[in-house]
């Protein structure tokens, strides 16, 4: 082990050498039995001329320690793996050899062969641990999904939060149980044909616990974010900071053998370099696949529109093997809420919708009323649509809205019935987030937990600030009382209500996305990502539409009466699955008699003659 204080790759039950980069220290003391005062005592580390810090000690696994630089109070390592008394005390030593793995049959998937459910461990189980989170995978296997997507489980200050202010970034949370129970966890999955992808946020670090910049630059002021001062890829020192990310990336992947990826708000990682990150990442993650023997992805949150994302590094383009498709979302759930305040204002409307499913960029070099200037580019002809991974519901489209409400509050059954079904459905891959399968009451919310008073006030109020507009009073009809993120009760109204399952309207949403979920895993139609060869027919008078993929077609009313679509359904049609029955058939193959707002799935019979 040649960097952090982590046991090495070999396993050798010998410990770890403990190293730092510091390179603007004059002095670095590694300081161990840091828990425990009556105990603490101190080495002073040895200095290279690369920046790095290192000693000739070695520390079992369990032990505590930290550095101090210059003879300041000790910091936790900027690569530690453990944080077991939280961000702010001393780092743990964790040999990730000690697991011993039973996935021996896992080969591994890749995201575009996936069908994603996205899991916050905090709030999935009443536990909320790692561990508790096991005895519901069952849960998703039953249901069709082949891939977890794990919400961000980087060390954060306090026990309980979205994730996106880690500052440990090798770590994880304590409070989920530390990074043996995420061992335990992906090892649980993968032996139920379940592979794993982590959340990771390498654009920013949180507010509280964030002790980087004293160890070495970075940060950079050359650029700025949303969140402050940018992550240093392109200044002094840049090197080292881009191989603190790229070695945390293939860290995940070796040592918990975690699948995939995803990449929170890549457009926020401002790189000026030769070679930007995400490129370097790609092709760093691509050799490891193939020393692994098994795919690996890397998913990318975007905000650009713009397929540059997911072109290969040898053409120019950044490398990532899918990206987030947030137009999609958008007009799916503009066209079934009738919602078009703030970013919604240019979404709704089947022609929007037709747009989505067939072309994925909404804006694709069109303006954009919400940020007031012409955005994106057209996704190219031969694009695997598979490479997009579009929902109806995510963690920020729920959790961002003034009251944290899921669709389920605003939208009918029938309504969430009809975009599970355009979702599951299309060419691209699929992602639910977690409770949507069985339509979920509990809302998900925004929620802290720092215990600095001036921290938590000013999280308070820039929540309350943040919508005090944006339409909220007219879509709640009244005003608004943002719930407090500091408040313990935001964070418990957030967890999942699994006793929801035991009720009749929850059991028939949860058997319809188990359908359409079946379907789209053995229909070869269902199964092709020729985003070319998706057609959508729309009549916006009677409201309605039909998808068209290959013999397949996913036929949508959204009218509140029945209605007869002209759709050739020749002899041998077969009907694959309905939101409803009643008043469904097939008109004789000059047309479809359907109820009103419903789904239905058919799978066109043979027709007569030369193809």
């Amino acid at each position: 082990m040649s960097n952090g204080a982590e046991s090495d790759s070999h396993g050798n039950g010998q410990g770890c050498q403990p190293a730092v980069w510091a390179p603007r220290a004059k002095r670095v003391d590694l300081v161990f039995g840091v828990d425990d005062g009556q105990s603490r005592a101190s080495v002073a580390l040895e200095p290279a001329d690369d920046g790095w810090w290192r000693s000739d000690r070695r520390l079992p696994h369990g032990s505590d320690y930290a550095f101090s630089l210059d003879q300041s109070d000790p910091r936790p390592d900027p690569r530690s793996a453990w944080q077991p008394a939280g961000v702010h005390a001393a780092s743990r030593v964790f040999d990730a050899q000690r697991h011993v793995w039973a996935d021996v049959a896992w080969s591994g998937r890749d995201v575009r062969e996936s069908i994603i459910m996205e899991v916050h461990i905090g709030t999935f189980t009443p536990a909320g641990t790692l561990d508790a989170a096991i005895d519901r995978l069952d849960h998703l296997v039953e249901l069709g999904i082949n891939m977890v997507e794990l919400m961000p489980l980087a060390a954060f200050a306090g026990n309980h939060g979205w994730g996106y202010d880690g500052v440990a970034l090798y770590a994880v949370q304590a409070a989920y149980g530390g990074p043996a129970a995420l061992q335990r966890f992906v090892d649980a999955a993968h032996q139920r044909g379940l592979a794993v992808c982590l959340d990771v946020v390498y654009n920013h670090l949180g507010p509280s616990g964030n002790y980087l910049d004293s160890f070495g630059p970075y940060f950079t002021d050359r650029h700025e974010t949303p969140w402050g001062k940018a992550i240093n890829l392109d200044d002094t020192g840049a090197a080292e900071v881009r191989r603190w990310i790229i070695d945390n990336a293939c860290r995940w992947c070796r040592d918990f053998r975690i699948d995939a990826l995803r990449l929170d708000a890549v457009h926020a990682l401002v790189d000026d370099s030769p070679q930007h990150l995400l490129a370097e990442l790609a092709e760093r993650i691509d050799a490891l696949a193939i020393e692994l023997g098994r795919p690996l992805s890397l998913i990318a949150e975007s905000d650009l529109n713009d397929t540059r994302m997911i072109e290969g590094t040898a053409h120019g383009g950044l490398g990532m093997t899918a990206q987030w498709a947030d137009d999609v979302h958008h007009a799916v759930h503009a066209t079934l809420s009738g919602e078009r305040h703030g970013y919604y204002v240019d979404f709704g409307g089947l022609d929007v919708l037709e747009k989505a499913l067939t072309r994925v960029f909404v804006h694709d070099g069109s303006h954009s009323t919400f940020r007031g200037k012409d955005w994106g580019r057209p996704v190219p002809a031969g694009t695997d649509a598979r490479r997009f991974v579009v929902f109806a519901s995510d963690h920020d489209q729920i959790g961002n809205r003034a009251l944290g409400d899921r669709p389920s509050a605003r939208i009918d059954d029938d309504g969430l019935a009809i975009e599970a079904a355009l979702i599951l459905t299309s060419a691209f891959t699929p992602m639910l987030f977690m409770g949507e399968e069985w339509g979920a009451r509990t809302p998900w919310q925004f929620f802290t937990d720092h215990q600095e008073p001036e921290l938590a006030e000013a999280i308070r109020e820039g929540r309350s600030r943040e919508f005090g507009g944006h339409g909220w009073t007219e879509l709640y009809g009244g005003p608004v009382e943002v719930p407090n993120p500091q408040d313990s009760m935001t964070m418990e109204r957030s967890r999942l209500d699994w006793a929801e399952l035991d009720t009749p309207r929850h059991q028939r949403l949860l058997e319809w996305h188990r359908s359409l979920i079946r379907l789209r895993r053995t229909e070869r139609d269902l199964l092709s990502g020729d985003l070319d060869a998706v057609r959508v027919d729309i009549d916006p008078d009677k409201n309605w539409l039909v998808v068209q993929r290959g013999d397949i077609r996913i036929v949508i009313v959204l009218a509140d009466h029945a209605l007869k679509i002209d759709l050739e359904a020749p002899a041998g049609t077969m009907i694959l699955a309905a939101w409803k029955s009643d008043g469904l058939a097939i008109d004789g193959g000059d047309g479809l008699q359907v109820p009103a707002r419903s789904a239905t799935i058919l799978r066109l019979g043979r027709r007569d003659g030369p193809a």
